[in-house]
């Protein structure tokens, strides 16, 4: 099929990848030329677990196409994607301005039969707002031909988005037609053979699963992150705790890991979003407020133990901070809660040796360079000459760590772990003063 995506940023460019992948012919249009020039010579900017391989493997089987004409993009696909961003306005809202420019341009240039799928994170309502700002192009050139805006959200999680998009767990369609059903079987079929996992419903619903996806999971982070905070005050261990409610499969494993708080470019957002679009229906989410409240204390909960055990004036300490990223194996540091702890270190005087195996040039490029900042190539590097270690992302590599080695080469055995990677009693043992996420001693320490 001929496909064409508008927007190549995270989702863009690996849906347009996977899609490429099993056969079919896509365009990939953007408005910026640099990542377009980027792309066609082999340079990524997002890293994500065999992607690069992926999109320069189709580029050069000619599969996969990077261009700034998006006219050329709308003549070419008979299924136009919408995968622009929806960045926040000031009072968290979505921003609808990307998407409804590139619905103007489908409508300007637009000469046959489309199907235009949304799988930007739009807010309820959007489709029908796409939909009039196509025809309304459509009437100012004076032609009736036939399109169908429907939602197709995503559901790709960071750092195994390439494996979600090739073996997705559901493919949602909000259609109000028909006529876009046996289109859409056809394109997303080489992921749909074990067992049919497209499900069509209305367009306003399929907008609404998205937003309370991200938000369910959202708060399942939250509800734990509450629960350590009182298991550190009532002397339990919250590890324990976690595995307890995690074997009953009504509550189930995943997203009941705490931790100091959740970040990326979905869970942050959206929670926002689906708030302040709740508020304009005139209900009050009084859950999802308390959601972002709680993970927005969250993210300073390790600024809190380290100032509790050094004091609030910090002037002359040195940290080594392992994780940059807002989770393991992706670049993203959008809302990472390592952005929040380190702005709290420098604002009471403290300075940061900082390692992360992927986020080092996105952090770069948002402090610059700063006397209180030093990236470093390793994590053993960080360590030398640091009064703690603090731990913000749980990556693999940070989790069997030389202990004798980090005892060695900081001024003082002191552990801030953001992500509980190691046993409180084994780190005793080790002679390690070890403070983590609801595991009753962080507290009792200070008492």
């Amino acid at each position: 099929m001929k496909v064409t995506v508008f927007g190549i940023g995270y989702v863009g460019l690996v849906q347009a990848a996977v899609l490429a992948e099993v056969g079919h012919d896509v365009y990939c249009i953007d408005v910026n030329q640099q990542r377009v020039t980027d792309l066609t010579n082999g340079i990524m900017s997002i890293y994500e677990a065999g992607l690069e391989q992926l999109v320069n493997g189709n580029y050069q089987a000619g599969r996969l196409h990077f261009t700034t004409d998006a006219k050329a993009g709308v003549e070419h696909g008979e299924v136009q994607f919408i995968a622009v961003g929806t960045p926040p306005e000031e009072d968290g809202s979505a921003d609808l301005q990307y998407v409804l420019a590139v619905a103007d341009t489908i409508g300007r240039y637009m000469d046959t039969a489309k199907v235009i799928i949304d799988k930007s994170t739009v807010p309820v309502g959007t489709a029908d707002k796409v939909t009039a700002r196509i025809a309304a192009k459509l009437a100012e050139r004076g032609l009736a031909l036939e399109f169908d805006v429907v939602s197709n959200p995503e559901f790709l999680k960071e750092g195994v988005a390439v494996a979600d998009c090739m073996r997705p767990d559901r493919i949602i369609v909000g259609t109000y037609s028909e006529r876009p059903k046996d289109l859409l079987r056809e394109l997303y079929e080489p992921f749909n053979r074990i067992h049919d996992k497209m499900m069509f419903m209305d367009v306003r619903s399929a907008e609404l699963t998205k937003y309370a996806a991200n938000c369910m999971l959202a708060t399942k982070i939250s509800f734990m992150n509450e629960m350590a905070n009182v298991a550190e005050l009532v002397g339990a261990d919250i590890e324990a705790v976690r595995r307890g409610i995690g074997s009953d499969p009504r509550i189930g494993y995943h997203f009941i890991y705490p931790g100091c708080g959740y970040g990326g470019s979905c869970f942050p957002k959206d929670v926002t979003a689906l708030i302040r679009a709740a508020d304009k229906a005139g209900h009050d989410v009084a859950l999802l407020k308390a959601v972002a409240k709680v993970n927005d204390t969250q993210k300073t909960r390790l600024f809190k133990l380290i100032s509790s055990y050094f004091g609030e004036n910090l002037q002359g300490k040195i940290f080594a901070l392992w994780g940059l990223s807002f989770k393991p194996k992706t670049n993203d540091i959008r809302e990472a809660p390592s952005r929040v702890l380190m702005e709290l270190l420098w604002r009471a005087g403290a300075e940061v040796k900082a390692y992360d195996p992927q986020a080092m040039e996105e952090i770069q490029q948002l402090y610059g360079v700063r006397d209180d900042l030093t990236l470093v190539g390793t994590k053993e590097a960080a360590l030398k000459g640091a009064d703690a270690l603090l731990i913000c992302t749980d990556w693999q590599q940070f989790k069997a760590p030389d202990f004798d080695l980090i005892k060695a080469q900081l001024n003082q055995p002191v552990i801030f772990d953001g992500r509980n990677l190691y046993e409180p009693e084994r780190m005793k043992r080790k002679g390690f003063k070890y403070f983590a996420i609801g595991r009753g001693d962080s507290v009792r320490e200070f008492k």
